[in-house]
């Protein structure tokens, strides 16, 4: 008598539709994995370094003499009533915390290619964990400025309970520009090219080594497009106090907004390239 065998069940795991995909409890249950990731990208980030996480607080720090040098003494850039070296410098962390997330999330799709197509996971906990690694360094250049405002004499203002509000708008903004750089070098490998050349220009574009008061009034809210205009000057704004203009507030609002946009159309382009990123990367 013959038994009749089973046919043997092949499960098809489909990228979910819609935002699901940023259905926390999901990313929960995915968490420890979050972790990992995260863990791992700072033990990459200074394998093989003598100095490690040291690193951390010279780059921001080097940078900012440098810039005290050329723009603070040569060039005579305002700063806003306030010792240039302690503003540039407040300016250059949360600048620092958003350039590394975006080259390190605009990678770690192609760069961990072996996980995409051998197992399931939510994707876009690679751009997130790499981001996530970035708040390490932070917190600890962020030591120093504590430092620096001790010497220098400039004590936080009462809106300081707000820098937590700027950190999550460069988190936002970051992960939003992530989201669609991580998802085109899947496809476009260039964007590793043009990725240095952006971050440049972007900085420039930035209130990180000149205040936003010397852009001519009538064209600071366009100036506000872009999104860390709005990070860059509330940092300082809710640390060092910085006299705010009167453009100040309706510029900060067209910031959160841009990276709101920014953020909502890189979850849709990231959604609509991630059922071929196994296929592509």
């Amino acid at each position: 008598m013959k038994t009749a065998t089973s046919e043997p069940r092949t499960i098809i795991l489909r990228p979910s539709r819609g935002f699901s995909f940023l259905d926390f409890r999901e990313l929960w249950i995915y968490r420890e994995l979050v972790y990992f990731l995260t863990w791992r990208s700072l033990k990459v980030r200074y394998k093989q370094t003598v100095l490690g996480a040291v690193w951390a607080v010279l780059e921001p720090f080097l940078t900012m003499v440098v810039f005290t040098i050329f723009f603070g003494n040569l060039a005579k850039v305002g700063s806003d009533n306030i010792p240039y070296p302690i503003w540039s410098y407040a300016g250059l962390l949360p600048w620092g915390l958003f350039s590394k997330a975006l080259s390190d999330a605009s990678r770690s799709l192609v760069a961990n290619s072996h996980m995409i197509t051998k197992i399931y996971f939510p994707r876009i906990i690679l751009p997130l964990s790499s981001i996530l690694a970035g708040l390490v360094d932070f917190a600890i250049a962020f030591v120093v400025l504590i430092g620096m405002m001790l010497f220098y004499k400039q004590f936080p203002t009462s809106a300081v309970w707000t820098l937590p509000l700027f950190l999550l708008l460069a988190m936002i903004t970051a992960l939003g520009v992530a989201l669609w750089l991580s998802a085109l070098n899947v496809k476009y490998r260039d964007v590793g090219y043009i990725l240095p050349f952006l971050t440049q220009f972007w900085l420039f574009i930035t209130p990180v080594v000149y205040p936003s008061s010397q852009i001519p009034e009538q064209w600071r809210l366009i100036y506000g497009l872009n999104p860390m205009t709005g990070v860059v000057e509330g940092f300082r704004w809710a640390l060092l106090g910085i006299n705010p203009q009167p453009t100040f507030f309706p510029m900060l609002a067209v910031s959160a907004a841009m990276a709101i946009v920014v953020l909502f159309t890189g979850i849709l382009y990231f959604r609509r390239m991630e059922r071929g990123f196994a296929d592509m990367v």
